[in-house]
């Protein structure tokens, strides 16, 4: 029994960063593309949210609205692509960040996992079937630590 728990131990470590970061990259780029569309849906509703609900502070509501909406429709489109990934990662784990702190801080169990998904492709990058990979590629960089 302790034999075969060893084997799929070593099993599951074998297996390369790449199949683990895809799926984050698009689970991630799923919730705050489908934030997006819901905004787009019906604007004056997003405006009203802002105005009303959200109260961001120094922010003016609408200019909020604009940055969120733009923030959200491109960062999961390189996501996906996988194309300057830590930097998406990176300005998405602000945006959670700011929705946890003056938004919806009850949220956090579900902010908490947004963040430990972008920490981890803040990291350790897209993987191997992504553009930031081809491109370093391209460029001859060390990709060691991003194939593994």
């Amino acid at each position: 029994m302790i034999e075969m728990a060893c084997r799929i131990r070593n099993l599951l470590e074998g297996i390369s960063y790449t199949w683990l970061a895809a799926p984050l990259r698009f689970a991630v780029a799923t919730v705050f593309w489908n934030s997006a569309m819901a905004k787009l849906a019906n604007w004056d509703t997003a405006l009203s949210l802002f105005s009303d609900e959200y109260k961001l502070p120094l922010i003016p509501p609408e200019f909020a609205a604009y940055m969120a909406v733009s923030i959200e429709l491109s960062t999961p489109i390189l996501l996906v692509l996988g194309l300057m990934t830590r930097i998406a990662a990176f300005i998405l784990l602000g945006m959670t960040a700011v929705i946890e702190i003056f938004v919806y801080p009850q949220a956090w169990p579900t902010h908490i996992q947004w963040a430990a998904m972008l920490l981890i492709l803040l990291c350790r990058g897209a993987g191997a079937l992504s553009l930031d990979h081809l491109l370093a590629r391209k460029c001859g960089l060390s990709l060691a630590r991003t194939a593994a």
